[in-house]
């Protein structure tokens, strides 16, 4: 199977911003095993705690939202070095920085790691572009929240959607950010790439490595977004 995973930077981090290594091994446990099982893996790692920190120092010291972002793109790609580091053989040894250099590495049977790609982008729409370049038959989003809710999680009373359409997902995440840090589970950018590729997507818990396994295993997990006419049952 053709996946691309985006790995929520928040994951690796603890709350006082110490990079959980325990879990990026528990990662690339479980992602060299599928890649033992023969599935084609594109891994896009998020920025996290350590790109907010650094693009907030930036923008208090006056920098504009571009030089904000490339933070961003540079700790998103240290994250997925980590990861790469300790997928050892299992992984093409650079970051893929570029589509055109994603598309020439997916025959080389690596597991291939991103990070952020160009500035105004987050690493959700790098990861649906990949999923795009790919063909993939799933995106998988790992977060650090259950799934979509039909209001802010930290709402009472919100909601979790087992099933939600693009189109209501555009709805329910209309009030996110768009600056430097703050592109949250999905930007518009994202959605679209979603949207016209009709990419079957996968938002789930991510705090435990385990739910990956599960979703190769054909376990409900998380928010399945369907499309029109093609709606995951």
């Amino acid at each position: 199977m053709r996946v691309v995973l985006k790995l929520g930077g928040s994951l690796l981090y603890s709350k006082d911003g110490r990079i959980l290594t325990e879990k990026i091994e528990e990662y690339a446990k479980h992602l060299a095993a599928l890649a033992e099982e023969g599935h084609q893996l594109v891994v896009v790692v998020g920025g996290g705690r350590s790109a907010r920190i650094f693009i907030t120092a930036a923008r208090d010291l006056g920098a504009d939202e571009s030089r904000c972002d490339w933070f961003g793109i540079r700790l998103a790609r240290h994250n997925a070095e980590l990861l790469a580091i300790a997928l050892g053989d299992y992984a093409y040894p650079k970051v893929v920085e570029s589509l055109e250099e994603l598309d020439s590495v997916l025959c080389l049977n690596k597991i291939v790691l991103m990070g952020g790609l160009t500035p105004g982008q987050s690493t959700n729409a790098v990861a649906a572009l990949a999923a795009e370049v790919l063909r993939a038959e799933t995106f998988f989003n790992a977060t650090n929240v259950d799934g979509v809710y039909d209001k802010d999680p930290s709402i009472p009373g919100a909601k979790k959607l087992d099933r939600v359409s693009i189109e209501q997902l555009e709805q329910v995440l209309a009030a996110g950010g768009t600056r430097a840090g703050e592109y949250r589970l999905f930007d518009p950018v994202a959605i679209r790439v979603v949207a016209r590729s009709r990419i079957q997507t996968v938002i789930f818990n991510g705090n435990e490595p385990e739910n990956l396994v599960h979703l190769f295993k054909g376990k409900r997990v998380g928010t399945v977004v369907y499309h029109n006419g093609k709606d995951g049952e």
